[in-house]
């Protein structure tokens, strides 16, 4: 893995209505590849143009940019980090331009919805308690309730027992925290006792919300490199993956229909949301919180 220092052009990229999943006005990545280094990860996709995703790139001006951005969005929108590489990986500690970022986004007004896979978003819980006077969601990224199996699939990240221990310190500060349960990796997880624990867990921990996808995607790079593991990890998995799906792009969940209306069925028996609570875009002049 190298870690390699560049310059981009923009941080803030808008969508003209707020997403269906998170209610995102405008999505952020300070980071090119991810040391996390799920086995399944999409962003190995050759659509991303990343052309080596174990190498780090770091965006050294992304702060700068933030601040020549933020003063110019007349709506103050969610800001969404977390949909191309974690913001919170291993090198994070050393550079904090996500850290650093909360900070701008706090002083001038923002919301914020952040995917991670690391108990390191704790590091920032006083920031993130300030942020959400404006609007603030973390959602972490979990699938099974299995240490074990987590770091098979997801060797970089935090354990799975870590990532549940994340959302309870930070629901006791009454900030907005789920669970993002995707992809559900068929024949790994797609199973009614790992969707089972896997709801119950986040009630227990103080999730608000758990959102799923029961299935995956499988695309060029992408499927290469998750057959790759397989052969290391799963024996004989790889030819049932291909008998099932061959060529398609999406390989849903076996079941699928099924395990929705279990999950549907826990979340509504445990109070949970099957959404991530969305924000109100607020027009007009940035101020500052501080």
């Amino acid at each position: 893995m190298a870690v390699i220092e560049i310059l981009a052009k923009t941080i803030l990229a808008s969508f003209k209505q707020p997403d269906p999943l998170f209610g995102l006005k405008y999505n952020m990545n300070l980071y090119r590849g991810c040391q996390h280094q799920c086995i399944y990860c999409d962003s190995r996709s050759l659509c991303y143009g990343i052309e080596n995703f174990h190498d780090i790139l770091v965006k050294v001006n992304a702060l700068e940019l933030l601040r020549r951005e933020l003063p110019r969005k007349r709506v103050k929108g969610v800001i969404g980090t977390g949909s191309m590489n974690d913001p919170y990986m291993p090198i994070e500690k050393h550079y904090r331009l996500t850290g650093q970022a909360l900070e701008l986004i706090a002083r001038h007004g923002f919301g914020v919805h952040i995917i991670t896979k690391s108990a390191l978003v704790l590091r920032d819980l006083d920031l993130l308690a300030e942020i959400k006077k404006m609007h603030c969601t973390v959602s972490l990224s979990i699938s099974t309730t299995d240490d074990e199996l987590g770091r098979k699939l997801e060797p970089g990240a935090s354990l799975i027992s870590e990532r549940f221990a994340a959302i309870h310190a930070l629901a006791e500060r009454g900030i907005q925290a789920g669970v993002c349960m995707m992809p559900v990796l068929p024949f790994i997880e797609d199973s009614e006792e790992n969707i089972t624990a896997v709801v119950r867990r986040a009630a227990e921990c103080g999730a608000s919300y758990v959102v799923p996808w029961f299935g995956m995607s499988l695309r060029d790079r992408q499927r290469a490199y998750y057959y790759e593991q397989l052969d290391r990890l799963f024996p004989g998995l790889h030819a049932r993956y291909e008998r099932a799906f061959g060529e398609r792009y999406e390989a849903p969940a076996r079941s699928a229909g099924r395990l929705s209306a279990l999950f549907h069925n826990l979340c509504h028996e445990h109070g949970l949301a099957t959404a991530a609570p969305a924000a109100k875009p607020q027009a007009g002049e940035q101020l500052s919180l501080f």
